[in-house]
């Protein structure tokens, strides 16, 4: 009889040992198959310095989704920022300077989708923006050349395409942002919240204490590939645990604000002419 039962014991420990034994192979095949790797996230840690992934069908819908409906909204207000790049609460979209390691800052972005035709942006004007055909900016020569930008120009048939090396783009000459947002009630939630327009590089002369806007681009355009650029947003956590959709969305930036949209197109420095009545306004 003893001997029956430790035989009977053995075999159901033994029993026990290989179905976990199975059950562990099938969850490491099920971590290590492409099928999972496909569902993780789309997080993108080492984005090409030459080529930028063109979106999916997945990723556009998603940017549809997330596209904030104000045409109806009782009650907006038109706020132009100044994000100064050299304050360090916005210093993670200027680093770093140049493509390092698969990681590059806002400008590089933004410069690299419109060579490659995957974004569309805007020449600047002041005191309006216009989101038209007559007004596109185009990646060619008068644009090169008007930012004093190195390239190399091919020939193919009657096409003429540009090519810019990354020390040639001048990310780091671009030390501020001009943003354009809407202030607007969400009569759904009885909120008040904040849609990102449009933004617009600026080539900042620190010795003339001059800025050179670049083009506006409208944020619905770049969302879709900012959202999967990820930034450093700490020097004591090096984890890229934040995109630079999640920068301005969770409004991680600070800027300072110059203008808001009247009848009269004014500046508020043209309202509030005194330093102290400016601030007031802008508080």
């Amino acid at each position: 009889m003893k001997r029956t039962y430790y035989i009977v014991t053995f075999v159901s420990i033994w029993m026990f040992v290989q179905g976990v034994s199975s059950q562990e192979r099938i969850v490491r095949q099920r971590r290590t198959t492409p099928e999972s790797q496909q569902q993780q996230p789309p997080v993108n840690t080492s984005q090409s310095s030459q080529d930028l992934l063109d979106l999916s069908v997945s990723a556009r819908q998603m940017n549809e989704r997330q596209t904030q409906q104000i045409g109806n909204a009782p009650w907006i207000r038109e706020i132009y920022r100044v994000v100064n790049l050299t304050e360090e609460e916005n210093m993670p979209l200027y680093y770093p300077s140049e493509p390092i390691e698969g990681r590059m800052n806002l400008f590089t972005l933004l410069f690299k989708l419109m060579s490659e035709n995957k974004i569309t942006v805007y020449k600047y004007l002041e005191g309006k923006e216009i989101f038209t055909d007559k007004y596109k900016e185009n990646f060619d020569k008068a644009f090169l050349d008007r930012l004093h930008i190195y390239y190399t120009e091919k020939k193919s048939g009657a096409e003429t395409s540009y090519g810019v090396e990354d020390v040639d783009i001048p990310s780091s000459e671009v030390l501020s942002y001009l943003i354009k947002e809407s202030h607007y009630f969400n009569p759904s939630n009885s909120t008040v919240d904040v849609k990102i327009l449009a933004i617009c590089p600026m080539r900042v002369d620190e010795s003339e204490m001059t800025r050179e806007p670049i083009f506006w681009v409208p944020y619905e355009n770049i969302r879709p590939y900012i959202s999967q650029s990820l930034i450093m947003t700490s020097n004591a956590n090096n984890a890229l645990k934040y995109s630079i959709d999640d920068f301005f969305r969770k409004r991680m930036f600070k800027g300072e604000i110059i203008k808001t949209t009247n009848m009269m197109n004014y500046t508020l420095a043209q309202q509030y002419p005194d330093t102290a009545s400016l601030r007031y306004a802008q508080d």
